[in-house]
C-alpha cells in the first residue's frame, strides 16, 4: 500500500486603517493533494475464514496465507483540493469587534476504490462565517458567531461512488473571562448545528468496502472550560461538554456519542524541588450504546493517569507515565464497523527521556 499525500499553505496578515480605527485582515490559499494506491490480498474470494469462538478466545487460530487478489480488491485513486481564504477583524469601536470572512473551496476527485468510482467534482463552494465581540469589561467578553459548514466526503455511497459533500450550518453563543491577572482562563459557551448528509455507516460491505449513506442530524449543547495556573505552579486544565443530537424525525442519534463527558488535568511544580513536576489527568464520559441495538451498550467509566517529570538540565528531560491507573476495561467506541470494535488499552507504564536543542 502506498499513500502520499501533499500539502502547503500561504499566509499574510497585518494591520489597516478604515475610517480613522485600526482594522486587522488575513488572506491565503492553500493546497492539498493526496494518492492513494493499494492492492488487497485475502485467504481466498470470499475474504473471510472459519473459526470456532473456543479457539478464538484460547488464542487457537493460525493466520492463513493471504494469497487471493484480483483487480476489484484494489484502491487507486488521488484526491486534490484548493482553497482561498480571507477574514478580517473591524474594530467597531474600543469595545465591540466584528469578525468576517470566507472560504473559497475546489476539490476534485479521480480514480477508482474496490471497483467503484471515486469522481469528485466541486468547484468554488463558498462558505462564509461572521461574529461579533463585546467586551464587557477588561476581564470579560461576550461573543456570538455563525458559520457555513461544508466537507467533501470520500467514503462509498450505496449507489456507487463517493457520499456526496456534506453541508449544514453551526451557530454559537458564549462567555470568555480572564481572571487572576490574566493567568486563568474562563470560557462558557452553548452552540446549535445542523449538519446535512452526513456520512454514516450501513453495515453493508460490498467488495471489501464499507457503504455509507447521507443522513441529517441537528445538535445542541454546552461546553464550559477552564486553564491556566490558578495558585503558584499549580496549572489547571479541564471542561465539561453536553451534547444531544436529534435525527430527522427528532430521535435521540449517534448514541455512541457520550451525552457528558468531562476532562480535567492538575500539574504541581514542586517548590522544594523546583525541575520537578506531579501530576494527573481524568476523564470521564457518560453510558453509550450502539445505534441500531440498545442492548449493546457501555456504562459510563471513568480514567485516570498519572505523570511525574524531572528536568536533569536545559536539554535534557526525564519523564514517568503511568496511564489507566485503575485498570480499566472499557471499549473504545460503539461506532461500530461490520459490528466490530477494541478495548482501551490497559494500565500501561512509559517512561521517556526527551532532549531539546
Amino acid at each position: 500500500m502506498a499513500h502520499l499525500a501533499v500539502t502547503g499553505e500561504a499566509k499574510l496578515s497585518g494591520p489597516f486603517a478604515f475610517l480613522g480605527r485600526e482594522h486587522e485582515l488575513t488572506v491565503g490559499a492553500n493546497y492539498g493533494r493526496t494518492h492513494h494506491d493499494e492492492r488487497g490480498h485475502y485467504f481466498s474470494q470470499a475474504g473471510s475464514i472459519s473459526a470456532s469462538l473456543a479457539d478464538v478466545l484460547a488464542g487457537n487460530v493460525v493466520q492463513p496465507p493471504f494469497t487471493y487478489t484480483d483487480d476489484i480488491n484494489t484502491q487507486l485513486f488521488t484526491d486534490r483540493q484548493k482553497s482561498l481564504f480571507a477574514g478580517a477583524r473591524f474594530s467597531l469601536a474600543d469595545d465591540l469587534h466584528w469578525i468576517a470572512g470566507a472560504r473559497m473551496l475546489s476539490a476534485d476527485g479521480d480514480g477508482a476504490g474496490y471497483g467503484s468510482p471515486h469522481d469528485t467534482r466541486v468547484h468554488g463552494k463558498v462558505t462564509p462565517y461572521t461574529g461579533l465581540v463585546y467586551d464587557l469589561t477588561s476581564q470579560w467578553s461576550l461573543y456570538t458567531s455563525w458559520t457555513k459548514i461544508f466537507k467533501p466526503q470520500y467514503v462509498r455511497s450505496t449507489s456507487g461512488g463517493v457520499v456526496e459533500p456534506l453541508d449544514g450550518k453551526s451557530l454559537e453563543v458564549g462567555v470568555k473571562g480572564l481572571l487572576l491577572d490574566e493567568r486563568l482562563t474562563l470560557t462558557a459557551a452553548a452552540f446549535k448545528t445542523e449538519q446535512d448528509n452526513v456520512a454514516e455507516l450501513t453495515g453493508e460491505i460490498v467488495g471489501g468496502q464499507y457503504l455509507y449513506r447521507g443522513t441529517n442530524f441537528k445538535s445542541r449543547g454546552v461546553e464550559l472550560g477552564a486553564s491556566g495556573e490558578v495558585l503558584t505552579g499549580l496549572d489547571l486544565s479541564g471542561g465539561y461538554t453536553y451534547v444531544d443530537i436529534e435525527n430527522d424525525d427528532g430521535d435521540h442519534a449517534r448514541k455512541y456519542i457520550p451525552t457528558h463527558s468531562l476532562r480535567g488535568s492538575l500539574t504541581y511544580r514542586l517548590p522544594m524541588l523546583p525541575k520537578a513536576k506531579v501530576g494527573t489527568r481524568v476523564q470521564w464520559q457518560s453510558g453509550t450504546e450502539l445505534d441500531t441495538n440498545s442492548r449493546v451498550s457501555q456504562e459510563a467509566y471513568a480514567l485516570v493517569d498519572v505523570m511525574a517529570s524531572y528536568e536533569v538540565d536545559a536539554h535534557w528531560t526525564l519523564g514517568l507515565n503511568v496511564n489507566n491507573v485503575t485498570d480499566r476495561k472499557y471499549l473504545l467506541s460503539l461506532y461500530q464497523s461490520a459490528g466490530s470494535t477494541n478495548y482501551g488499552a490497559p494500565r500501561n507504564l512509559m517512561a521517556t527521556v526527551s532532549w531539546k536543542y
